[in-house]
């Protein structure tokens, strides 16, 4: 069965959602937080990863048509924080697909959502994501936009080194994505790896951990948006090194492998 374009641009039904303090301490713990990082992995004037936001403002998606979900991979995710998350609290989101792309061995399906708070109703998260679902391209679409990012001719003004471990999918997907293809042998072999996968969000807040201590101070009320492309899959017990580059507010970053494998490419980040 095809991609259905009827849904493109169709506005959800908004969603709530509500978390508590263990569940943003949980997600701490899942993107690698731990006795360094007291503030945000426990209750003492505890705060709140800023990446913890795309979780926050993630909501039910429309029904794409038929199709493999072992063939769906998470390909871009960005967002915007218009203010700093309490530890506990909640939104209201609506969200829409506002693309689906041809790109040959596969589409890209682009998505928006935005969060408000649930009592005022002021914008509290603009989330953008996108994902590319194999062998579902050929069907003559647009390719999309493209996009000018380049690393800077310099060293990296910063560069993180964090490791993961091997239990930190089985961890992070506590905090809501049970998506088998990080926990089940069987199901990732389906999806052409030897073993699961980590979350492409986990090593995304992993990297966000590292913007917000090398950059931002580790003050979360200065992480104002992250975004970049997921560009290789990451393996529980893999280090990750995040070379960011500076200027300003505005900040550019890329994550990788000891073997020098990108896996978040095209970052972007603003710091205030």
């Amino acid at each position: 069965m095809p991609l259905d374009h009827s849904v493109i641009g169709v506005e959800s039904a908004p969603h709530e959602r509500t978390w508590t303090a263990k569940d943003t301490m949980l997600y701490a713990l899942g993107v690698g937080a731990g006795t360094a990082e007291l503030e945000f992995t426990t209750e003492k004037g505890q705060r709140v990863l800023p990446t913890f936001a795309v979780l926050a403002a993630q909501a039910p998606g429309r029904r794409l048509g038929g199709f493999d979900p072992a063939m769906l991979v998470h390909a871009e995710q960005g967002f915007e924080l218009h203010r700093e998350l309490p530890a506990a609290g909640g939104v209201r989101t609506t969200s829409k697909v506002t693309g689906i792309y041809d790109k040959g061995s596969g589409a890209l399906v682009t998505s928006e959502a935005r969060a408000v708070d649930l009592d005022t109703g002021d914008l509290v998260i603009s989330s953008y994501s996108s994902v590319f679902i194999r062998g579902e391209g050929g069907f003559g679409g647009q390719r999309g936009p493209r996009d000018s990012w380049a690393a800077p001719d310099r060293a990296p003004d910063h560069k993180v080194t964090y490791s993961t471990y091997p239990e930190q999918a089985l961890i992070y997907r506590l905090s809501g994505d049970y998506n088998p293809l990080h926990s089940d042998p069987e199901f990732a072999a389906r999806a052409g790896f030897d073993r699961p996968i980590l979350h492409g969000l986990c090593t995304y807040g992993l990297t966000g951990r590292a913007l917000l201590h090398a950059v931002a101070g580790s003050d979360p009320a200065r992480f104002k948006a992250m975004s970049g492309r997921f560009s290789s899959p990451v393996f529980p017990g893999e280090s990750l090194t995040v070379s960011i580059w500076a200027d300003g507010t505005n900040v550019l970053f890329r994550t990788a492998k000891d073997d020098g494998t990108v896996v978040i490419d095209r970052g972007r980040a603003t710091i205030g």
